[in-house]
């Protein structure tokens, strides 16, 4: 999990420029295009840059969707197509750019952060919309199909609005979509606080103490996703849009209220995991302590035995004086010396029994 994201450009180069710096670039590509307007519908899967250029200039709604790391080439071919803005197209390419919204003369570029589980390990994958006058075009990188609930609803309700609303009502969509991927993540974010919450409890181990700094990384991580998420939808919102109507606004409105469920969720999530730190500790502390407890009531305990040894241990001439130690000429001084010593031992024992103390 990468928190800080590098940038892919080398200094000094010019904005526009499309290159590739990473392996990535040579996951293979799939493109899908859906041309649709009311009843009238084609869904073709599996392209090659060639074989979708034909709906590049549709005079029907089209939604254009690129899944793995397109190449310079295949991006200047969909940029040209579409007259999509270079410095837009170069933040295609460069993955790892911050949720944003940008207007140019021809479309409206928007990025998302989409929020993905490996191994319960929490990343986010880049996501980049363009919406133009009839046309959407969307990226994702990542090897699974997350459109793929949208493009059931396009295929399987042609009275729904995605077919009979503009490409605007797509890209609210595609939006929400993206948005609420992040409550199932969120829920297993619960879940495993909520499990690691039994864990500081019973057996605070140090392998717990490293789930709990991974879980408030990952919350750092999403919460850096969501919060210009939704400043993203109120710019929206807010201001006007040459290819966002106001019918649309209605729907958007309501994502916008999902990213202040989400941001909620995370704060509360931040706010356990820092108390489930604080529990650790708190955890650790008690368990010193008792292991002093036991500790100070051993040393107690030998604290007369001890005495009793140093005191029969001095070498005093027994002969010289009958008041030399006259214990060590007794026929059971031994076992009295040890009926003693366990008598005290068992009686201190028994009193800090009394009093609770362990």
């Amino acid at each position: 999990m990468d928190l800080i994201k590098r940038r892919r450009s080398k200094p000094g180069t010019a904005p526009g420029t499309l290159h590739h710096t990473s392996d990535d670039a040579l996951t293979p590509l799939r493109l899908s295009v859906i041309d649709y307007r009311n009843n009238e519908f084609e869904e073709y899967d599996n392209l090659t840059i060639e074989q979708a250029q034909p709906y590049f200039a549709s005079p029907r709604n089209t939604w254009l969707h690129v899944q793995g790391h397109p190449g310079p080439d295949e991006l200047r071919s969909i940029g040209d197509a579409y007259g999509l803005h270079p410095l837009a197209v170069e933040d295609v390419i460069n993955a790892g750019q911050r949720t944003k919204i940008e207007d140019y003369p021809q479309q409206k570029f928007i990025v998302l952060r989409h929020p993905v589980l490996h191994d319960d390990v929490l990343d986010t994958e880049q996501v980049s919309i363009f919406l133009g006058h009839n046309f959407v075009v969307s990226f994702h990188g990542g090897s699974k199909d997350i459109f793929a609930p949208i493009r059931y609803r396009l295929r399987k309700n042609p009275e729904g609005r995605l077919r009979s609303l503009e490409c605007d009502y797509l890209l609210y969509a595609l939006i929400d979509l993206i948005v609420d991927s992040s409550f199932p993540v969120l829920e297993t974010i619960g879940e495993q606080l909520e499990d690691l919450e039994d864990e500081v409890l019973k057996d605070p181990k140090r392998s717990v103490l490293d789930k709990i700094h991974l879980m408030k990384r990952e919350l750092v991580l999403l919460r850096r996703a969501q919060w210009p998420q939704r400043e993203m939808l109120n710019t929206l919102l807010r201001d006007e849009h040459k290819f966002v109507k106001e019918s649309t606004k209605i729907y958007l409105r309501d994502c916008y209220d999902h990213t202040i469920q989400v941001m909620d969720l995370i704060d509360n999530y931040r706010e356990m995991s820092s108390g489930l730190l604080e529990v650790y500790l708190s955890s650790l502390s008690n368990r010193m302590n008792d292991i002093m407890k036991v500790l100070t009531v051993i040393a107690t305990i030998f604290i007369p035995l001890s005495f009793l040894a140093g005191v029969y241990g001095m070498n005093f001439d027994s002969t010289a004086s009958k008041w030399n130690m006259p214990e060590l000429g007794w026929p059971f001084g031994y076992a009295m010396f040890w009926l003693l010593a366990i008598g005290i031992a068992g009686g201190m024992l028994f009193i800090f029994r009394r009093k609770g103390w362990f």
